[in-house]
């Protein structure tokens, strides 16, 4: 059994998908953001940075196993199924597994930070600093242009349905409520419309749909937006 620390964002998406794609049982166990359950002190045994998703893999043959971070999480979920990524056991498999490693970094890096810090001024602060908003969109968008030059030639970013995909499309699927209109990337368009229509996508979405963290504006902007670094640190909270 594998303990899932899920709230219902872009994020917690990604590892639900893959749960459910492998078919792997687990146990989710809802992380509330507004209240600050992040912060636990019991939470941050597993995941030091207090975020969300985080799993403790309990079915292994040693202590249970602790994993933070959503592109760690799928690649450790992959490497225990061997499956949606190249495998590491054989030399050949190298290059696609660098492949696999630039596109998991670049989602972390590059897409994940963009729609995130647009999220901020789409949902929480719509009215603070216009000139930052129009900045983060227009990261988004060059993001969107990156996947759909990708896409262009292929369904997937990997050519086959990876953790690639499932750790580029959520922050994609809620591309409307960014403000951004997907008809402008039309490759990019097809494949969110293709991935949606899976069974693993579709429960992972809908995973506790009713908490969504949206639904908790002036509470999350106050514990997530308006805090001291320092109270991390120093157990504040």
């Amino acid at each position: 059994m594998i303990d899932f620390y899920y709230s219902p964002t872009p994020n917690g998406w990604k590892v639900g998908i893959m749960l459910e794609e492998c078919g792997l049982d687990y146990n989710t166990i809802l992380v509330q953001l507004h209240k600050g359950e992040q912060f636990d002190p019991g939470f941050l045994a597993v995941s030091p940075a207090g975020q969300t998703p985080a799993i403790v893999d309990h079915d292994v043959d040693r202590e249970p196993v602790p994993v933070f971070e959503s592109a760690a999480i799928l690649l450790y979920l992959a490497d225990k199924t061997g499956r949606f990524a190249p495998p590491i056991a054989s030399t050949a498999s190298f290059p696609a597994r660098r492949k696999l490693f630039q596109w998991l970094l670049w989602q972390a890096s590059n897409q994940g930070p963009a729609a995130g810090q647009l999220s901020y001024f789409v949902n929480y602060a719509p009215s603070e600093d216009q000139n930052g908003r129009r900045r983060c969109a227009n990261e988004y968008r060059r993001a969107l242009a990156v996947l759909e030059n990708r896409l262009r030639e292929r369904h997937y970013i990997l050519g086959e349905y990876s953790i690639a995909d499932m750790a580029c499309f959520p922050w994609v699927f809620v591309a409307r409520r960014l403000g951004v209109d997907l008809s402008e990337y039309p490759a990019v368009q097809a494949w969110r419309g293709a991935l949606k229509t899976r069974t693993a996508v579709r429960r992972a979405i809908d995973l506790h749909k009713d908490e969504q963290i949206v639904k908790h504006r002036q509470e999350i902007y106050e514990m997530l937006f308006d805090r001291e670094a320092a109270r991390l640190r120093y157990g504040l909270y």
